[in-house]
């Protein structure tokens, strides 16, 4: 009994041992800290993932927005665009893109950070449903505060499969959000598409930071990977997977509630969330809401594979600072 005793304290120490100690009143500067490393991070990685990966996100949009039948798949779409606008139509908004993962991404990564120091990591492992919250938390302050951004992104992506005379014709972000806050009032960069767009951040937050921590320490554990690239590689695709299944349905209506206009007079087809995605499910079919899945997951990818190796390399890079 006295050896057991003794075995349980040993590695009781051992793991303490490998927790990160934090001097007393030192908390708030931990936190601060955390934000603000973490917001240059989460910035950086997603503006480089979110670059590369624009123009599957393009043709995600595009898929999402059509209607008419047959279906144009991920890779007809992509030609179509390619064959009507260009090389330079694949990359339609790709400014707006980066400007929105420069906000929006900064923000979720440094809440991230600040709402699990503020869980406890630093004393003890934080557990998979406390990761979801602080996730889930981060998601919807990193939405709110990019929502503009991502306004503007989501028109200038589908602003080529509208007929000519009703383009909006936006020349940069700048542009986009001027003309937005000119003819729709600045609230209205808040009120078009900000509750779905935090509900699809919070659960894509969820898949792609806190599926990835759960998933990078099942590696470790499980399979014996070591920290490095292919412990990185492994556990975002497994998080870009589960951000892709999650997030669809609501990236779906994020979409058509963010594209649709504004007509005076005239009651919107979408003016929620769950009402969007029922009118989707009643007029087009369940399956409607998996409308450019491969694109999404195909997009997920590049995306958070870059983003996490990115921001993995920037830590090692930062630590000490």
């Amino acid at each position: 009994m006295a050896s057991k005793l003794a075995c349980d304290s040993t590695a009781h120490m051992a793991m303490e041992s490998r927790l990160p100690r934090v001097e007393p009143g030192k908390t708030s500067q931990l936190h601060g800290s955390k934000l603000w490393k973490g917001f240059v991070q989460g910035s950086v990685g997603a503006a480089i993932g979110g670059s590369f990966a624009h123009p599957l996100d393009l043709i995600k949009v595009r898929l999402q927005l059509q209607t008419e039948t047959p279906k144009l798949s991920m890779a007809q779409m992509g030609m179509r665009i390619f064959t009507n606008e260009g090389v330079q139509g694949l990359f339609k908004g790709v400014d707006a893109s980066a400007a929105r993962q420069l906000v929006y991404s900064g923000t979720r990564f440094g809440m991230y950070d600040c709402l699990k120091g503020a869980c406890g990591e630093s004393n003890r492992p934080l557990g998979m449903l406390e990761k979801v919250g602080c996730a889930a938390g981060a998601g919807a302050i990193g939405a709110f505060a990019g929502n503009p951004g991502d306004l503007a992104m989501v028109r200038m992506q589908s602003d080529g499969k509208l007929p000519p005379a009703e383009r909006r014709g936006y020349k940069n972000i700048f542009d986009a959000v001027f003309k937005i806050a000119k003819t729709e009032g600045v609230l209205s960069m808040w009120r078009t598409g900000v509750v779905p767009n935090m509900n699809r951040a919070m659960i894509i937050t969820v898949g792609q930071l806190a599926a990835y921590d759960q998933c990078k320490q099942g590696l470790k554990d499980l399979a014996g990977m070591k920290e490095g690239v292919p412990l990185h590689v492994s556990a975002s695709f497994s998080a870009a997977f589960v951000a892709s299944v999650m997030s669809n349905p609501v990236d779906v209506a994020k979409t058509r509630l963010m594209n649709q206009r504004a007509v005076k007079g005239e009651k919107p087809l979408y003016t929620g969330t769950a009402q969007c995605m029922s009118t989707i499910v009643r007029q087009e079919g369940a399956l409607a809401l998996y409308k450019g899945f491969a694109a999404t997951f195909a997009r997920q990818c590049p995306y958070v594979v870059i983003t996490w190796i990115t921001v993995e390399h920037l830590k090692k890079v930062m630590k000490d600072w």
